[in-house]
């Protein structure tokens, strides 16, 4: 992230980190968390690639176009093992494979989060004074 964004963001009171702080990821389960998307993000690129929609990609892999939907989301009902036979039906090579699970470059983490920090108990809390509008309420016969 642009280090002044970063500067202006945590001025207006917002925390910036990492997801795996926030969650308080431990080094393996952000490892886990990292591949199963990379596996994901891979898995929806092969397939957009051959043109097929989830549906046709699920008839090929005999499966349902919702439990393609849930592999290319990372949802974590999917298991790792049906999440590698879709990557290999879709055309995935092994060196392809090695490459999500380890890749050659090592960057900032994909996700940031932004989180309000919350106010303390001396900050004022501003409070509108308007009056509010009443609405005519409806009589039931």
């Amino acid at each position: 992230m642009n280090p002044a964004k970063r500067a202006k963001l945590e001025a207006a009171g917002f925390r910036v980190g990492s997801v795996a702080e926030f969650l308080e990821l431990t080094p393996e389960e952000n490892a886990l968390v990292e591949i199963r998307l990379a596996f994901s993000n891979h898995l929806r690129r092969k397939r957009t690639a051959q043109s097929l929609s989830q549906t046709k990609f699920a008839q090929r892999m005999k499966s349902s176009q919702s439990r393609v939907a849930k592999m290319e989301a990372g949802d974590s009902s999917v298991s790792l093992d049906l999440l590698f036979r879709a990557l290999l039906e879709a055309g995935t090579t092994r060196d392809e494979l090695s490459n999500l699970i380890a890749p050659r470059r090592r960057g900032t983490p994909t996700v940031l989060l932004l989180e309000r920090k919350p106010r303390t108990y001396r900050e004022p809390i501003r409070v509108s004074m308007r009056p509010t509008q009443r609405h005519k309420s409806r009589s039931t016969v």
